[in-house]
């Protein structure tokens, strides 16, 4: 499955995504797609700080774990 999106992803072309672009200015207009934009940019970085931080506790966590057993 994972093959077939890329290959999916990859065949997009210069004509497409000049479409898809024109195609998101006539729904939401010249103005509202750099809002649009920096709400899509501010939400990848909530999400990759929150998946970030769950890999250091689950770390502390078996460090803490480590110890306990050790002693």
């Amino acid at each position: 499955m994972l093959m077939y999106s890329y290959v999916v992803l990859g065949s997009i072309g210069v004509t497409e995504l000049i479409l898809i672009i024109l195609a998101l200015v006539l729904l939401f207009g010249g103005r509202k797609i750099p809002e649009l934009m920096r709400g899509l940019g501010e939400g990848l970085h909530e999400f990759k700080k929150a998946s970030q931080g769950g890999n250091t506790a689950s770390k502390d966590d078996a460090k803490d774990a480590s110890k306990e057993l050790k002693s």
